[in-house]
């Protein structure tokens, strides 16, 4: 049952964010829209900006010592967001102890397809070198990092031992199922929004390649999966498909749809218990795939 406070919650991201989305056209509006701040950085942890790859970003870093090292991947619809508007949720996670880079990653529509793919995978190649480590990310991060996950396979480069997905964002191509059924209830996102965003990212790219579309992809040999979604979302099923595909791949996956919520409601940890419990599941998820020991020393 949800609570009375994600009730409130998605009716206050209907009432100011719905509706704007639904009319934004251009980068600037949409990036006014998801940029725009509604909660505090959480405490307890630091924030100082780094380079990981050669790519930009910032380390999150718990007061308390050390954590499990993790990879967060931004969302912000591949146009908008960086790891400063993330920190409540970066910051969540590593007072749940995790030590976090977050890769600032370029932005469509100037920097199109594959940018994006090109820089979390620069980051994974020089992150993973220095030990084992995680993954986790929301909407659009959630994308990039289940692409990520076919990139190293690729390439050879270690896999995560687990990954955390909110709402990842996984095809690009189905009109169907939770994107019709769906498209009144989602607090946040008008079907509309989503068709105006998607040719920026594209860039001409074909939207079934499964560097944009991970539903196409194979994801044998993917480390376990935790998959955590709105029920009300026209993102759901992109949720429900992929983890569908991965367990019929034979990869550990784990799926929970949250009623009421909105999209990225975690960002709410701090008011809402449906926020809290979904990193805190993250958390216990990813610790209990996690190696032995903590590996090595995060890089500066």
């Amino acid at each position: 049952m949800a609570s009375l406070r994600a009730y409130l919650g998605a009716y206050m991201v209907r009432s100011r964010v719905r509706g704007p989305l639904a009319r934004a056209r251009d980068v600037a509006a949409f990036r006014r829209i998801f940029e725009a701040p509604a909660f505090p950085d959480p405490k307890g942890v630091t924030y100082e900006p780094g380079i990981v790859g050669g790519v930009k970003g910032e380390w999150i870093r718990p007061k308390a010592g050390p954590g499990r090292r993790m990879l967060y991947i931004h969302g912000g619809g591949f146009i908008a967001c960086s790891p400063r508007t993330h920190r409540p949720v970066t910051g969540a996670l590593a007072n749940r102890g995790f030590t976090i880079f977050a890769p600032d990653y370029r932005l469509a529509p100037e920097h199109p397809f594959p940018a994006a793919v090109d820089d979390v995978t620069a980051v994974w190649a020089a992150f993973s070198a220095e030990g084992a480590a995680c993954v986790a990310g929301e909407s659009a991060g959630g994308n990039l990092a289940l692409v990520l996950m076919g990139e190293a396979r690729a390439r050879g480069l270690p896999m995560p031992w687990a990954a955390a997905l909110f709402s990842p964002a996984t095809d690009f191509v189905s009109e169907d199922g939770s994107r019709v059924s769906n498209a009144w209830r989602d607090a946040m996102f008008d079907p509309q929004a989503l068709a105006a965003i998607r040719p920026m990212y594209l860039g001409g790219a074909d939207p079934a390649d499964p560097r944009i579309s991970p539903i196409y992809g194979d994801p044998t040999g993917f480390p376990p999966l935790l998959f955590h979604v709105g029920a009300r979302e026209v993102l759901r099923d992109d949720s429900v498909r992929m983890a569908e595909r991965a367990r019929a791949a034979g990869v550990e996956t784990e799926l929970k749809l949250f009623p009421v919520v909105s999209h990225a409601w975690q960002f709410a940890a701090g008011m809402l218990p449906e926020a809290r419990a979904s990193l805190d599941e993250a958390a216990a998820f990813l610790k209990a795939h996690a190696p032995h020991a903590p590996s090595g020393s995060p890089l500066r």
